[in-house]
């Protein structure tokens, strides 16, 4: 693993797919390394192909603070309906991201909720962001986030898979068209399909890394 050659805090991207997260958490002010279990040429930072759990219990305590997203297709509806099956990763993530000793956050979908502690809900209306989307974010390791209001839904918003009329938010999952649309509302140009239709928005992520990095400085200044 390289170091960093500024200052910045170190924040480890696990199971980061095609790096939606990680661009919000580099604008908040983070040096970011991704890991994911498969190639993903297009992530555009530092990147280590790794298990995530493996890495996060050999690694993760060198790093300031941990955003993991464990695959989320075990509790989609999608997936239910066509009955493929998936693992569930988010307890043994839990339970490596504790033994690091850092601060960190654990995002997956509203079908996780059951199985979240006290999570925080982020929607694209609280960031000026085109679609809904909503993604559900489970604080740990001393770190607490606080929800936001949640603005009504007034914009209609375009069935899965469909085209976004006039007047309409996109929902840019399955088998969407319009990617570069999806790119330019999302605010991933480099992505393709197949991470937008997964893909935290990076306004998301660049929120709770200003959240974190006020952790950060508090702890600081106690230890100071």
């Amino acid at each position: 693993m390289t170091h960093p050659t500024d200052k910045r805090p170190r924040l480890l991207d696990l199971y980061c797919c095609q790096g939606g997260a990680a661009k919000g958490y580099v604008d908040a002010g983070f040096d970011v390394t991704g890991v994911d279990i498969a190639p993903q040429p297009r992530y555009p930072y530092r990147f280590i192909q790794a298990d995530a759990v493996a890495f996060v219990l050999a690694h993760g305590a060198a790093f300031d603070v941990i955003h993991a997203s464990p695959p989320c297709q075990h509790d989609t509806d999608c997936q239910r309906i066509r009955g493929n099956s998936h693992p569930d990763l988010i307890s043994p993530t839990r339970t490596a991201l504790d033994a690091t000793g850092r601060p960190w956050v654990m995002e997956n979908v509203g079908g996780a909720v059951p199985k979240l502690r006290d999570p925080v809900m982020l929607c694209g209306l609280m960031f000026g962001v085109r679609t809904y989307r909503h993604r559900f974010f489970e604080p740990g390791g001393g770190f607490t986030l606080a929800q936001p209001d949640h603005p009504a839904h007034t914009v209609p918003q375009a069935k899965m898979g469909r085209p976004v009329p006039s007047g309409h938010f996109g929902q840019y999952v399955g088998n969407f068209s319009g990617v570069q649309a999806a790119r330019d509302v999302l605010g991933v140009p480099w992505m393709n399909r197949d991470g937008i239709r997964e893909c935290i928005p990076p306004a998301y992520s660049e929120h709770i890394g200003h959240a974190a990095l006020a952790h950060l400085r508090a702890g600081l200044e106690v230890a100071a």
